[in-house]
């Protein structure tokens, strides 16, 4: 009777064991170096190494531009279709950033209803700081529930959004709006709603989307024929 409690007792810490290995491993494995700076691809060579998405450079050959990135103190031009326009500092502006896993973008607003559309980062969580004016700010939650959360920002102010969800930001002051987004991955990608479904080429059957919103065929065509601007 002891050896066969010994034995139970031996095999729930063993079981233990594994379960807090399989929870202390679930995270990205650590760099095996100080950092894999990316090639693009004209410059690739055959003995060049391939890593997520990007080339990497001999790291004896690096040099301090690789990490390096001027112009997001440069206000950008709002007078656009949205009224905004973003900034992106990535992998494809910081060589360096290939591999770490952070990006930033600079996000201006145009006054009264300056607009940085629904759009969703299947790659990354942002964390958006205002540096000027005043936004209102928001995400909406995934099936079923669907809830939207939302906050008036202020100068100073920080919001997070949750990775993969649609969010949004919206001036509502009289002067321009400035925001700096921090994200969570080299490259987050970006998706904005309307342009995906009404915009996308070649264009979704009218037939789909005519079902999928519950509105006439005509609305849906009227929608798949306008200019859905990119403010990326």
């Amino acid at each position: 009777m002891m050896k066969g409690a010994h034995f139970h007792t031996a095999a729930a810490f063993a079981l233990l064991a594994l379960a807090t290995f399989h929870l202390v491993s679930a995270s990205d494995p650590s760099p095996l170096q100080d950092f894999c700076v990316a090639l693009n691809t004209t410059q690739t060579a055959a003995s060049a190494v391939f890593v997520n998405g990007k080339f990497c450079k001999d790291p004896k050959l690096a040099t301090a531009d690789d990490f390096f990135f001027s112009g997001l103190q440069i206000p950008r031009n709002t007078s656009n279709p949205v009224g905004s326009n973003v900034t992106a500092a990535n992998v494809e502006q910081i060589a360096g950033l290939n591999t770490l896993g952070i990006s930033l973008a600079r996000i201006d607003y145009a006054p009264n209803g300056g607009l940085n559309p629904p759009h969703t980062h299947p790659r990354a969580t942002e964390i958006l700081m205002v540096m000027e004016g005043t936004l209102y700010v928001g995400f909406i939650t995934s099936n079923p529930d669907n809830r939207l959360f939302t906050k008036v920002l202020c100068k100073g102010d920080v919001f997070v959004f949750p990775v993969g969800l649609i969010h949004f930001q919206f001036n509502i002051g009289e002067v321009n709006a400035v925001a700096i987004a921090a994200l969570s991955s080299q490259n987050p990608g970006v998706i904005t709603i309307a342009n995906a479904v009404f915009g996308s080429n070649p264009p979704i059957n009218p037939d789909v989307l005519t079902k999928a919103f519950q509105v006439d065929n005509n609305v849906v065509q009227y929608l798949q024929k306008q200019f859905w601007y990119d403010n990326n």
